[in-house]
């Protein structure tokens, strides 16, 4: 069952066209991938959905019904422009958050306390904001923004500017609120972090969806029947036997017991062959599919040779 689903939304700015009848459904319980080149039209339908503006045309759905102004309290939006009070110590500005967000003062505090142990940071509570780096100050607006427990979390790039040991950290958080049931929307340009959290991708370029589906089967359609052969013997028999079967693209230049071909087969229904013809010349050692990355995809995507 989908959470949010996008219906035909248009958002026209003057002489400027940022969504053009862009539909998408985001399921229930997934790591949701919104990908895109900058000014691709993500910012604007991520405010469209946080009701800071509204379509021209089309419609939001939110749990089954069309989006209103108080599912604002269900949602979590963590924005690439990070936003704190500089002045502000720590832990009151959380307390101030939260307390927008409809918690009580009481339940508040004792939830901050706990992700900031969580976090290690039970030290920041009395400092001043413009204590803080970028990526201490990340790790609160973080804290701030699944606070309230809300079923749908919006987070814009939110590894930017973080080391790899805290990048992993927020990760697992966000896989963790993934298995308790939240849904999240996860905006970025990091097609790694793509491959390794999101289930499912929409891919908007130039105001259009061009893509979406689930990550593991939009790898898998677009491949190109690349294979890698490890195999231990002669590289001419191999490539003897290869040569009316399939193209060869590339292969192990330097000696060693176990050497590696690349090659790309014509159809489905010949790899078996290929494969047999394989064991008969050399000593199979794997015959393997390379699957394309989410940045190959991405690139080709955009380029249009997809």
């Amino acid at each position: 069952m989908d959470l949010l689903t996008a219906e035909h939304v248009t958002k026209r700015y003057a002489g400027h066209t940022a969504l053009d009848d862009v539909s998408l459904a985001i399921p229930r319980g997934s790591v949701y991938g919104l990908l895109g080149p900058n000014g691709a039209g993500k910012t604007t339908l991520i405010r469209i959905i946080n009701r800071i503006t509204a379509p021209d045309s089309g419609r939001v759905f939110f749990g089954g019904r069309e989006i209103r102004s108080e599912d604002v309290f269900r949602i979590g939006y963590l924005p690439e422009e990070r936003g704190l009070y500089k002045k502000m110590k720590v832990g009151e500005q959380a307390l101030f958050f939260a307390r927008l967000k409809g918690l009580s003062r009481r339940d508040a505090t004792v939830r901050l306390k706990a992700w900031f142990e969580k976090f290690g940071i039970e030290s920041w509570w009395d400092k001043k904001v413009e204590e803080l780096s970028k990526g201490m100050a990340q790790k609160v607006q973080f804290i701030v923004t699944v606070l309230h427990e809300p079923e749908l979390l919006i987070f814009d790039e939110p590894f930017s500017g973080f080391d790899p040991i805290n990048a992993n950290l927020l990760k697992d958080e966000i896989l963790a609120l993934r298995d308790k049931g939240a849904t999240v929307i996860f905006s970025t340009h990091n097609m790694s972090s793509v491959e390794e959290i999101c289930d499912h991708i929409t891919l908007i370029d130039k105001s259009h969806n061009i893509l979406s589906g689930r990550v593991d089967d939009i790898r898998r359609r677009h491949g190109s029947n690349i294979f890698e052969v490890a195999y231990r013997g002669e590289e001419t028999a191999l490539r003897q036997v290869l040569a009316d079967r399939c193209e060869i693209l590339e292969g192990d230049a330097e000696e060693s017991a176990c050497r590696t071909l690349r090659l790309r087969v014509g159809r489905d229904d010949e790899v078996r062959g290929v494969v047999a013809a394989v064991n008969d010349a050399v000593e199979l050692r794997s015959f393997r599919e390379v699957i394309p990355s989410m940045n190959d995809i991405f690139i080709r995507a955009v380029n249009g040779t997809l």
